[in-house]
C-alpha cells in the first residue's frame, strides 16, 4: 500500500536498529524520511556483538528475565515496561528472523537458534550471529529500507533542532493543538545548507552520549543528539547518572573502540591481574558473570591498586577452534594487532559503553512533546533502571520500535501549520574553528576525569562550573556562525554533560553504575532521577530535580 503523496513525511533521526524498526513498520502507511548524519553503516547497532534477548527456551520464563532485569537495574527497573518487553521478546526475534537475519543456528535449539549466556542472565536466551549480532541485523533492515519506496534515505545529514510552536508563522503560536512537534531543522553536511523539514511526527533514534567521554566503545555519531533537542524542546530527562562503562574494551594504540563482548566471558573467559591472579572472585561471587558496573569497578580499582593501565581477558584455554567459530570478529581484528587471542590473553580496560537515561517516554515512544517520539538509547523507559541487563538494548528497539510506529499512525495529524524557515541571515562563518576541537577535548577529557566510573561530590561540582562556562562559550558560538556538524556535536554534548553531572549530584547514594565515594551506600528505597526545565526561558539555569 503506497502513501498518500499529500502526506507529510514521518522524519527519522538516526538509522540504527530502532530507526529502522520505526521506518520498517510504518512505511505501508506513511512517507518517511531517515536522517543519518554519517554513513549509514555507523550506526552503534552495527558495532553490537553480544545479541538480542529472546525468551524462547524451555528452561527459560517471562518471570525470569523480568528477575534478571530487576536485578541489575538494581532497584530502579520498571517492572511494568520490563515485563512488557520480556513478553514481547520471542515476538522481536522472530520479526528479525523472517526478516533474514543470519542468527547461528542449532538444530536442536529454539527455533533453530543457538542461545548464548552473558553477564546477569540466568540462562541461555541470548539469540546472536557469532560475535558481529548487530552488523547482521543492521544489514538485513538496511536492505530492505534502501529498496522500500515509501522511505527516503538521507546520508550526511544531521537535526539542528526541533521545530516546535515557538517557530511557527505568527497569529497560531498560542492554540493548543499546535503545541507540538511539527518538523525538525536539518543541515546538509555536503552543502552545508539548512533545510526546514515539516512532519507530520518526529522520531529520536539519535542512540546515546558515549562520545562524551575520552574513552568509548561508541562510533562517532554517539554525540547525545536526540536527548539535547528533546531538552531543549522542553522535554524530561531522567537517569543520566547512570551511564554504562563496558568492562572489556581492547587497549591498544591502535584500536580505542573496539569491544571485546562479554560472551566471552559468558562462554569462560577469566579476567586476570599481569601477574596472572584472576581477581574476579574477590570481588563478587559470580566472578566474571557479574553485572557490568560491578565488573568495570573492580577493574577499576584494580587498575588503580596495582598502578596498571589495563587488566588481561584470559580466553587461551577455550582453544583455538572455539574462538575462531565463536568469536570470529574479534579473533580476527586482534589478530590484525597482533594479538593471538588462542595463545595469550587480551588487554582491556572499561570505556563507556551505554547511556541508560534519556529522554523521558511511554511503552508508545511518546515523549512529553505531542508529535515527538523516542526510541532506543536515546529513550528512559524504565527498562534499564540503574543498570542494564545485557543485550537488553536491542530487544527495546525491536519491541518498542514497533508500538511507536502503532502510536504514529493512529495519531498522524488532520492538518499542520506554516513553519518558519530557518535562518542565517545573522550569522557569518566561523573564522577559527579550533575553538570548537579544543572545547571538544577539554569536556571529554574532564568528562572521563571528573565523571567517570568512580565519583566523588567536589569532582561533580568542579566538572558542572566548568560545563557551565564552556556551554556559555559554546552558546556564543552558535549564535555569531553559521551551523557545522562539529559544533552540532559539540552543543549537544555539553548539554548531555551537564544533564548527567546534575543527575549524578542529586542523587546521595551509590547504585548501580553510579558509584560515590561520599555517598558509599544504597539507600533502602530510591526513585529515578528526573530533570524538567523550568517554564522561564530567559534563565539557562533554570532546573528542577
Amino acid at each position: 500500500m503506497s502513501a498518500p503523496e499529500s502526506s507529510l513525511p514521518v522524519v527519522i533521526i538516526g538509522a540504527g536498529l530502532a530507526g529502522l524498526t520505526v521506518a520498517l513498520n510504518l512505511a505501508e502507511t506513511q512517507p518517511v524520511i531517515v536522517l543519518a548524519k554519517r554513513q549509514l553503516e555507523e550506526a552503534a547497532t552495527a558495532w553490537a556483538q553480544g545479541g538480542i534477548v529472546g525468551v524462547l527456551g524451555s528452561d527459560d520464563s517471562v518471570e525470569s528475565h523480568v528477575r534478571d532485569t530487576q536485578e541489575a537495574g538494581a532497584g530502579l527497573v520498571d517492572e511494568r515496561t520490563a515485563e512488557f518487553i520480556a513478553r514481547h521478546s520471542a515476538e522481536a526475534v522472530e520479526w528479525l528472523v523472517a526478516r533474514g537475519v543470519p542468527f547461528s543456528p542449532d538444530p536442536q535449539g529454539p527455533l533453530g537458534l543457538h542461545l548464548t549466556r552473558e553477564g546477569g542472565h540466568a540462562v541461555r536466551r541470548i539469540a546472536h550471529a557469532a560475535d558481529a549480532t548487530g552488523k547482521a541485523i543492521h544489514d538485513v533492515l538496511l536492505d530492505e529500507v534502501k529498496k522500500h519506496p515509501n522511505i527516503t534515505l538521507r546520508e550526511r545529514w544531521m537535526a539542528v533542532d526541533l521545530i516546535t510552536q515557538r517557530h511557527l508563522k505568527k497569529g497560531s503560536d498560542d492554540r493548543a493543538e499546535n503545541r507540538r512537534c511539527h518538523g525538525v531543522y536539518a543541515l546538509n553536511i555536503d552543502t552545508h545548507e539548512v533545510e526546514t523539514l515539516a512532519a507530520s511526527a518526529v522520531v529520536l533514534a539519535t542512540g546515546g552520549v558515549g562520545k562524551v567521554y575520552r574513552y568509548t566503545s561508541n562510533p562517532d555519531t554517539s554525540t547525545g543528539d536526540g536527548i539535547a533537542m528533546a531538552w531543549r524542546a522542553g522535554c524530561r530527562v531522567a537517569n543520566m547518572e547512570f551511564i554504562q562503562f563496558h568492562p572489556t574494551c581492547l587497549y591498544h594504540p591502535q584500536e580505542r573502540s573496539f569491544l571485546i563482548t562479554e560472551a566471552l566471558r559468558g562462554e569462560g573467559g577469566l579476567l586476570k591481574l599481569p601477574n596472572g591472579h584472576r581477581f574476579m572472585p574477590d570481588h563478587d561471587e559470580r566472578g566474571e558473570l557479574a553485572p557490568r558496573d560491578i565488573v568495570a569497578r573492580a577493574i577499576d580499582f584494580e587498575m588503580k591498586k596495582h598502578g596498571v593501565d589495563h587488566v588481561w581477558l584470559d580466553a587461551t584455554h577455550l582453544g583455538e577452534a572455539f574462538l575462531r567459530s565463536h568469536f570470529p570478529t574479534i579473533y580476527a581484528r586482534c589478530l590484525e594487532l597482533g594479538i593471538d587471542i588462542a595463545r595469550q590473553p587480551i588487554p582491556v580496560v572499561p570505556a563507556a559503553h551505554y547511556t541508560c537515561g534519556g529522554v523521558v517516554t511511554d511503552l508508545h515512544g511518546r515523549t512529553d512533546l505531542p508529535g515527538l517520539y523516542a526510541v532506543g538509547e536515546t529513550t528512559y523507559t524504565g527498562l534499564h533502571g540503574a543498570n542494564r541487563l545485557a543485550s537488553n538494548s536491542l530487544l527495546e528497539c525491536v519491541v518498542l520500535g514497533k508500538t511507536c510506529a502503532d502510536d504514529i499512525e493512529a495519531q498522524i495529524p488532520k492538518a499542520v501549520p506554516k513553519v518558519q524557515a530557518w535562518d542565517e541571515s545573522q550569522v557569518i562563518d566561523a573564522d577559527e574553528e579550533v575553538v570548537i576541537a579544543h572545547n571538544w577535548d577539554e569536556l571529554r577529557l574532564l568528562m572521563w576525569n571528573y565523571v567517570g566510573i568512580v565519583r566523588t561530590t567536589r569532582r561533580l561540582e568542579r566538572a558542572l562550573h566548568r560545563i557551565k562556562l564552556l556551554r556559555s562559550e559554546i552558546d556564543d558560538y552558535y549564535a555569531a556562525f553559521r551551523v557545522t556538524r562539529d559544533m552540532l556535536e559539540l552543543r549537544n554534548l555539553v548539554d548531555c554533560a551537564e544533564l548527567i553531572v546534575r543527575s549524578a549530584l542529586s542523587r546521595q547514594e551509590s547504585r548501580g553504575l553510579h558509584y560515590s565515594r561520599d555517598y558509599p551506600y544504597t539507600l533502602p528505597a530510591s526513585f529515578p532521577t528526573i530533570l524538567c526545565r523550568k517554564a522561564k526561558k530567559k534563565d539557562k539555569d533554570a532546573w528542577l530535580p
